[in-house]
């Protein structure tokens, strides 16, 4: 057999891969439970996003499959064994400050700007471009190759639960959703939030209420807004002062409004993937620092000191008693996403720990348990999905180190990550790309954005691979 130039079967695609791809972006696929139907149960246009790959794949001739209106897969070639490709097509919120519509999929710059470009709507469509190129090409497999798609990735993950309580499981696999060359160590994930159970009754006199205080929406975003509504007992014009003073001196963004008795405060932080809060700016936590500082009733002094204590400026869990690195995979970390507290239901912070490889998650939750019973709190929705790692030495590995390095003419160094992806799913998993290395991550970032070049140079990447695990 003659050998394929997969990057040029890539480029004869290539503008009908692009089109398909922002029609993808167009469809608002945020989780919507609340206006959620029995046909839709995670929301109308987070199915509407899993039919149209269904849509896509019965136009071009694979075998389509929808799996509880959750998720579904498309299935290419005969045989017993099965090579899995892991895609999700929800989003996360689109957040504020884009320069054009979040869903606008607009071209600029040679890049395509929108909520899921890179995460992982871009490399959804490359795996599938991938897929059409190894099925147009009519080339011999002895597998099956099914690209299982996902519509709940960014938050529980039951689509992948659901679907493989019903389907077979992929002998090996990989998801497009994370960065090139090859990630064969995920970190753990345990997600949970904190509450605060020692309500005291606030006998003291204090010059500051809290009637409100909100910030983040995800557990695994660094949130970029924060909002409290206080009430000043006192000179309010120091307050704002002080108030713009720690911003200032932070260089965090900010604004202040004063109506009916009520000084609402604002902060703009910047938003990033919460397994690493150092990528970000968090909001809540500015606005939290700087609240603790002021003469506070005795409930919310408990709770803004005990989130300043423990978590301001601290994303590694040192002062929290759990810091933990290995060589494998790196730091444990710790962002707190979602924020909030009033007097009525006092204070609650949603955490997402993205914890190493080799540490063991029962003894970090125990030194918290322990720790938080000791300062007046206690977890609640407690969940935790285990580390993944795969040997360097597996077929898998190998296959894609040899088609990684022969389609760039880079080593195929092995990563590890502090982000869950489906990968994790399956016992021989990995992430592989789409992300270049040395590009910058945009994932979850206001202006999100894949380059065409790189969603080509990924296509070609994606076909060879498919080709060599399935042949």
């Amino acid at each position: 057999m003659t050998a394929i130039n997969w990057l040029e079967e890539a480029e004869k695609r290539k503008e009908a891969l692009i089109k398909d791809t922002q029609r993808l972006l167009h469809i608002k696929s945020i989780l919507d439970e609340e206006n959620a139907t029995s046909d839709a149960p995670l929301g109308k246009e987070v199915k509407e996003a899993l039919d149209y790959m269904l849509k896509l794949g019965e136009r071009d001739g694979f075998v389509a499959k929808n799996v509880g209106n959750v998720s579904g897969h498309l299935e290419l070639g005969n045989g017993k064994e099965l090579v899995g490709i892991l895609c999700h097509v929800d989003v996360v919120p689109e957040g504020d400050g884009w320069t054009s519509d979040p869903f606008g999929a607009e071209i600029r710059g040679g890049k395509i700007y929108a909520r899921g470009a890179l995460d992982d709507k871009g490399p959804t469509m490359a795996a599938y471009y991938a897929m059409k190129i190894v099925k147009e090409l009519e080339l011999p497999l002895t597998k099956r190759v099914r690209m299982i798609i996902g519509t709940d990735e960014e938050s529980k993950w039951r689509c992948v639960e659901h679907y493989f309580n019903e389907e077979e499981m992929p002998t090996l696999g990989f998801a497009p959703d994370a960065d090139f060359p090859i990630i064969n160590a995920e970190k753990g994930i345990a997600d949970f939030d904190m509450v605060q159970t020692s309500l005291p009754d606030s006998k003291t006199e204090s010059t500051v209420k809290v009637a409100s205080f909100v910030s983040g929406k995800r557990y695994n975003m660094v949130p970029d807004d924060a909002k409290a509504v206080i009430v000043v007992k006192g000179d309010e014009k120091e307050i704002i002062r002080q108030f713009t003073n720690f911003m200032d001196r932070f260089g965090i963004g900010y604004q202040f409004q004063t109506e009916k008795g009520q000084l609402t405060l604002t902060v703009k932080g910047v938003s990033a993937h919460g397994m690493e809060p150092r990528n970000g700016k968090n909001a809540g936590l500015y606005l939290a620092e700087f609240l603790s500082k002021l003469n506070l009733d005795e409930k919310a002094s408990h709770y803004f000191q005990f989130v300043s204590r423990y978590f301001f400026d601290d994303s590694r869990g040192v002062h929290l008693g759990v810091a933990y690195t290995d060589d494998v995979s790196g730091d444990l970390t710790i962002n707190a996403g979602k924020l909030s507290y009033t007097p009525e239901t006092g204070g609650r912070i949603g955490i997402t720990c993205r914890y190493s490889v080799t540490n063991k998650m029962e003894d970090t939750k125990a030194k918290l348990d322990a720790l938080l019973q000791k300062e007046g709190f206690t977890i609640e929705n407690y969940s935790d999905s285990k580390p993944h790692y795969v040997d360097e030495k597996e077929f898998l590995i190998q296959t894609l180190k040899k088609v990684y390095e022969e389609q760039t003419g880079e080593k195929a160094e092995l990563i590890a990550i502090g982000g869950g992806t489906y990968a994790r799913s399956l016992k021989a998993g990995v992430a592989f790309g789409p992300l270049f290395p040395g590009k910058p991550d945009v994932a979850h970032q206001k202006d999100e954005y894949i380059e065409i070049d790189d969603l080509l140079k990924a296509t070609a990447i994606y076909a060879q691979a498919i080709y060599e695990l399935a042949k």
